[in-house]
């Protein structure tokens, strides 16, 4: 039943058309449907003022944009429209979501949530002036199977734990949370794009952005590249245990980003990972897992705010870390991947060659940030968050969190990962140290992870010279190792302040 007459889709994360939580409430509950994206200057504003004008988030938002306008376009023609289109506004979405909306004439706008602290006040902005003007906002579960407060305790309260949040989560779990939203039955209301906003899509010139290197790199944008990886990762998942912490090996998903960004259905790949989960294909439940955390670091985040600014488990805020010049300096060599860890280095450059880092890495380099240079981990969460492709402040949080130890279910606070012993064990033949480390691809297997031990022979043989072709380490791990012991001592002993 149709209970509006007109009506305006906000694409934000979720930038589909298939299977698309507000696109079908909207469709069926109009008469009339417009859709709408805003490249918001609240957000592109401050990456340009902090150096960002060649973001690769914003080129992969925009060649999706693409693909998602043909998207409605083949929807309106199956429909007899000709006329259907995507409406994409560049300027301030707080303000131009209402006005959009007055000029259409609706009298809803629908949307997807978002729990991001800055997406939860621009809608509380944009709620507040529809209301003004007499238009409702609908907004609808899309990002996650299970959000905010769907999955509790016993006692009725968010978890902080992650085993039994995954019990809990496969106990709630039932066929309809995996359900697609069918959203080309009723795509037959779509309406024509009108002439006064029937542009093209920007190009990112015109939005103050230059391309970058994203066309090069093995990630297709859109729907087709989201669904592209996802059929050749089901083709390996049975691996994925195994596979997915070794950096030179294809192991991951690579759908990151299309999650972040909502190019793929979230329902969809959970369905077909618990279909494979239940059939005791063993990659598959692994996989799953790392799709129930996905879910926990954002009911953390809806739940427990406050861990945008202080750590999850606040008696970690007691920690001293390093601060000042040496502190700045430390970090500078960190984000330049001039540590003189192999691993680490490669880790970073891989970042900035690609906006990209294995998983196994991430963990990897944030320990070795926190735990051997003695940074606190908001600075390397603001560094990720201004270079990966597939920043997501949940998920982001919570990983810099869990290394630091102060968040949930982290790991203890005296465990920190030997930056060498990872090489060896992760990247033994350091494949993936040579290709993002060329100056060191000369040296044997076993002198690549630490080349500092090498003898002169195998030095000179591959032409390093320490301190001049690769750097010497900044820090001896063994040192850094008992510092942190101490650094986190206030932790074990809260009267030590």
């Amino acid at each position: 039943m149709n209970n509006y007459d007109k009506g305006l889709m906000w694409f934000r994360r979720d930038l589909r058309a298939e299977d698309n939580a507000a696109l079908y409430h909207a469709l069926k509950s109009c008469r009339q449907v417009w859709c709408v994206f805003v490249f918001d200057t609240d957000i592109l504003d401050d990456l340009l003022e902090r150096g960002l004008r060649a973001d690769r988030r914003v080129e992969f938002i925009r060649e999706s944009l693409v693909e998602l306008d043909g998207q409605l376009r083949a929807l309106g023609r199956e429909h007899g429209r000709q006329g259907v289109g995507l409406i994409v506004l560049h300027g301030p979405a707080r303000q131009a979501v209402p006005s959009l909306a007055q000029k259409l004439g609706v009298q809803v706008v629908f949307a997807n949530h978002d729990d991001e602290p800055a997406a939860l006040a621009r809608d509380a902005q944009v709620l507040g002036e529809l209301a003004h003007a007499g238009i409702l906002l609908h907004s609808h579960k899309d990002h996650v199977i299970f959000e905010r407060r769907e999955v509790l305790t016993q006692a009725g309260h968010a978890f902080g734990v992650f085993t039994p949040y995954k019990n809990a989560w496969l106990k709630a779990l039932t066929p309809f949370h995996l359900k697609a939203y069918p959203v080309a039955t009723y795509a037959g209301v779509l309406a024509d794009v009108p002439a006064a906003q029937a542009r093209p899509i920007p190009a990112l010139r015109e939005l103050g952005f230059e391309a970058t290197n994203l066309a090069r790199l093995a990630l297709p944008t859109g729907a087709r590249g989201a669904h592209q990886l996802f059929e050749d990762f089901v083709e390996r998942i049975e691996r994925y245990g195994e596979a997915r912490d070794f950096p030179a090996v294809k192991g991951p998903s690579y759908l990151s980003a299309h999650l972040r960004f909502g190019t793929i259905s979230i329902r969809h790949i959970a369905s077909v990972a618990y279909q494979m989960h239940l059939q005791g294909i063993s990659g598959a439940s692994t996989w799953l897992s790392e799709l129930v955390w996905r879910d926990f670091y954002h009911q953390v985040l809806a739940n427990f705010p406050h861990v945008t600014d202080k750590a999850f488990r606040q008696e970690y805020d007691a920690i001293k870390f390093e601060h000042g010049k040496h502190a700045k300096t430390l970090f500078a060599a960190w984000c330049e991947g001039r540590t003189g860890y192999p691993l680490v280095d490669a880790a970073m450059a891989q970042i900035h060659q690609t906006g990209y880092m294995h998983n196994r890495l991430r963990m990897v380099v944030a320990s070795f940030l926190v735990k051997d240079l003695g940074i606190h981990w908001q600075w390397g969460e603001r560094y990720f968050a201004d270079h990966l492709i597939d920043f997501d402040l949940a998920a982001n949080n919570g990983g810099w969190q869990w290394a630091s130890s102060s968040g949930c279910d982290a790991q203890p606070w005296f465990r920190i990962f030997n930056p060498v012993t990872q090489s060896e064990k992760f990247d033994p033949q350091g494949k993936f140290i040579r290709r993002y480390l060329p100056q060191l691809a000369g040296l044997p297997d076993a002198a690549i992870h630490a080349p500092w031990k090498a003898n002169d022979i195998e030095l000179a043989a591959a032409g390093v010279v320490l301190g001049e072709t690769y750097p010497h380490p900044i820090v001896d791990h063994a040192v850094a190792r008992e510092r942190t012991l101490q650094r986190y001592a206030v932790v074990k002993n809260p009267g030590r302040l």
